[in-house]
């Protein structure tokens, strides 16, 4: 039950996926789970040239796509028949008679804050830091000096 990889692209496995966040798909079928991988795909490169290169069958591309499959499928979709939180966000306030909640979104999705939301998202979050560092790639090394520049005049 692998993820097959056609030309350098990780396709989606309900049976990989089902198997790994069972509590997730209880309350999603297998279209819907589609469905949300394919938006995971924008958050997550799942190109040819993608900079995350194991894209093997249990690979580091397919664990990140289910991640953060099961990270989107966690903010949107019914859990154990029940419609997702309308709520947004962190909760920033609660009060216990007469119930009330407060939640503050003040961030931008992509940040880690988004990713936090879910212990699927944090975990993606977690797992990708050596994508979000700098790639220092060095230029081209001059192999010759047409105008003599920087040379030593006796």
């Amino acid at each position: 039950m692998s993820t097959p990889c056609t030309g350098g692209v990780v396709t989606f496995s309900w049976g990989d996926w089902s198997a790994r966040y069972p509590e997730l798909a209880t309350s999603i079928y297998e279209a819907l789970a589609q469905l949300y991988f394919n938006e995971a795909q924008l958050y997550c490169d799942n190109t040819p040239t993608s900079l995350i290169r194991d894209t093997s069958p249990g690979g580091e591309r397919e664990l990140l796509l289910n991640m953060m499959t099961a990270h989107i499928a966690a903010l949107n979709a019914p859990l154990n028949g029940q419609p997702s939180s309308p709520l947004v966000g962190r909760i920033s306030g609660a009060s216990e008679g007469s119930v009330s909640v407060q939640s503050q979104n003040d961030y931008p999705p992509g940040t880690v804050q988004w990713y936090q939301q879910t212990k699927y998202g944090a975990a993606f979050w977690a797992a990708t830091m050596k994508y979000r560092t700098m790639l220092y790639t060095r230029g081209p090394v001059p192999v010759s000096n047409p105008f003599n520049l920087f040379r030593r005049r006796y």
